[in-house]
């Protein structure tokens, strides 16, 4: 089993950066896909960013595309959500999950392993 830490979360204003860091203990996230998601106050949880196996592949929601990026580091058995030019649409908590296949998914519920998310705030 893997165990996922979220860090990096805060207030920033808009147009403005943050990463993300995804830490994982117990097993290394080279076994996983990965992906990354967000959920405002009084919405559903959404797909925001996912990175297949190999890392060879990534996908991003439309309303990132451009904006952030996903990446590892395997060294550190580490997933970052790198986030530029935000947004206040961008405020929710974010998420990273593991799945233990070489695929993605923008369907969180195929996701096996979730941390507790880090709060994100985008002041205008």
């Amino acid at each position: 089993q893997v165990q996922l830490v979220e860090s990096g979360g805060g207030l920033v204003q808009a147009g403005g950066s943050l990463r993300l860091s995804c830490a994982a203990s117990g097993r290394s996230l080279s076994t996983y896909a990965m992906g990354w998601f967000r959920q405002a106050p009084g919405k559903e949880r959404e797909f925001v960013a996912a990175m297949s196996r190999s890392g060879g592949a990534t996908a991003f929601a439309d309303s990132v595309k451009g904006r952030f990026t996903i990446s590892r580091d395997s060294a550190k058995n580490t997933v970052y959500l790198q986030m530029n030019s935000l947004k206040p649409e961008d405020t929710a908590a974010y998420f990273c999950a593991a799945r233990y296949s070489s695929d993605y998914s923008f369907n969180g519920y195929v996701y096996g392993y979730w941390g507790q998310g880090t709060q994100v705030t985008v002041s205008s």
